[in-house]
C-alpha cells in the first residue's frame, strides 16, 4: 500500500484579539484565575461578517500556495467543525465552490475538538487505500458564535480559527504510521449545544432560555480528558512497540493547560516534547491541531522525519490519537 504523508500546511486567525483584561470587564473573572486555571491569556475572534468557510478558504488557500498547486488537484475535502455556516448544504461544499475545487468531493465530519484528528485519519485510509492523490483536511471553527459570553465558565475558554493540512500519496511505510480513535455518548451531556437540532428546534422560549451556546460541566470534562488523552496516547504507543522517548513531540488539542501538563506528566514526557500555544489561541476547537503544529514548525520544534502524536478529547465524547512520520 502507498503510504499518506502531509505535504502542506496553511492557518489563519482573525486580527481582533479578546484579552483576559477585556473578559474582566465583561463577566466575574480575573486575568489571573483564566491563567491559573486553563493557561489562556488572550484569543482571537471573528468579526461579524466573517463565517467559518470564510476562513476555511484562507487557511486552505495558504496550503495551497505553500504546496503550489491549486483547488483543481484536490480530490476530497474533509472540513472538520461544530459551527457551520449552516445546516445545510455543508460547509465542504461552499469551501469547494470558492476554492475552485472542481471534481472533488466532501463532507462536514463533526467529532468537537477531536475533529481534526478524525478528519487526518479519514484523509490517510482515503490516500493509503489508492482511491485519492490529495485529500485537504481543513478544521474551522468560529466558537465565539455559540458562547455565552454572560458564563463565565465557557466564555474564557474558546477562540475562532483555522488550519488545513494536505495529505498525498507517499511511498509505502512513509507518513501516516497509526490511529486510535474512539466514542463515548455516555458523557455527551457533559459538553453539548442543546439547542438548534432536531430534538429541541429554534424557537423564541430555547433562545430565552440562552440554549443556542455551549454548556459545559467542567469538572466532568477536566477529568475525562485528562484520563482517555493519557490512555489514548500511551495505548497508540504500546501497539507500536513504542514509548515516550521515541516521540519528538506531542501536540495536544489545546483545550486547558493543565489537561495537557497532566496527560503529558503521566506519558512520561519531557516539558520540551510537548507543544502548547493555548496561551495566544485558546480553545479554537477542530483548529487547535494545525495552529500548534504550525507554531512547531516555525519554532524549528518539528522537522522532516521526526515522529509526532497529535491526540485530543472533545465533545461526544470524541477520543482521538495519530501518530505520523512527519515527511513535510
Amino acid at each position: 500500500m502507498p503510504g499518506a504523508k502531509i505535504t502542506a500546511l496553511g492557518c489563519y486567525v482573525p486580527p481582533r484579539v479578546l484579552t483576559n483584561r477585556e473578559l474582566e470587564k465583561m463577566v466575574d473573572t480575573s486575568n489571573e484565575w483564566i491563567l491559573q486555571r486553563v493557561g489562556i491569556r488572550e484569543r482571537h475572534i471573528a468579526p461579524p461578517e466573517m463565517a467559518t468557510s470564510d476562513m476555511a478558504v484562507l487557511a486552505a488557500c495558504a496550503a495551497l500556495s505553500q504546496r503550489g498547486i491549486s483547488g483543481r488537484d484536490i480530490e476530497a475535502i474533509l472540513l472538520c467543525t461544530v459551527t457551520p455556516d449552516m445546516m445545510f448544504p455543508s460547509t465542504a461544499c461552499l469551501v469547494q465552490d470558492r476554492i475552485g475545487a472542481k471534481g472533488a468531493w466532501g463532507f462536514d465530519l463533526v467529532a468537537a475538538c477531536s475533529g481534526f484528528i478524525y478528519g487526518l485519519t479519514t484523509a490517510a485510509q482515503l490516500v493509503k487505500s489508492g482511491a485519492h492523490k490529495k485529500v485537504l483536511v481543513i478544521g474551522s471553527d468560529t466558537m465565539s458564535r455559540i458562547i455565552d459570553y454572560t458564563d463565565r465558565a465557557t466564555c474564557i475558554l474558546f477562540g475562532d480559527g483555522a488550519g488545513a493540512m494536505l495529505v498525498e500519496r507517499g511511498d509505502p511505510g512513509e507518513g501516516f504510521v497509526d490511529f486510535l480513535n474512539e466514542i463515548d455518548g455516555s458523557g455527551g451531556d457533559a459538553l453539548k449545544m442543546p439547542a438548534g437540532g432536531s430534538r429541541m428546534p429554534a424557537s423564541a422560549e430555547t433562545v430565552a432560555k440562552r440554549l443556542h451556546y455551549v454548556k459545559q460541566e467542567g469538572q466532568a470534562v477536566f477529568k475525562y480528558a485528562v484520563r482517555k488523552m493519557h490512555e489514548v496516547s500511551r495505548d497508540l504507543l504500546d501497539r507500536n512497540g513504542l514509548t515516550a522517548r521515541d516521540i519528538k513531540l506531542l501536540i495536544p488539542h489545546q483545550a486547558n493547560l493543565r489537561i495537557i501538563n497532566a496527560a503529558a506528566e503521566k506519558l512520561g514526557l519531557s516539558a520540551d516534547q510537548v507543544v502548547v500555544n493555548i496561551d495566544r489561541y485558546g480553545n479554537t476547537t477542530a483548529a487547535t491541531i494545525p495552529l500548534a503544529t504550525r507554531d512547531a514548525i516555525e519554532t524549528g520544534k518539528l522537522k522532516q522525519g521526526d515522529l509526532v502524536m497529535f491526540v485530543a478529547v472533545g465533545a461526544g465524547f470524541t477520543v482521538g490519537a495519530n501518530l505520523w512520520r512527519w515527511a513535510y
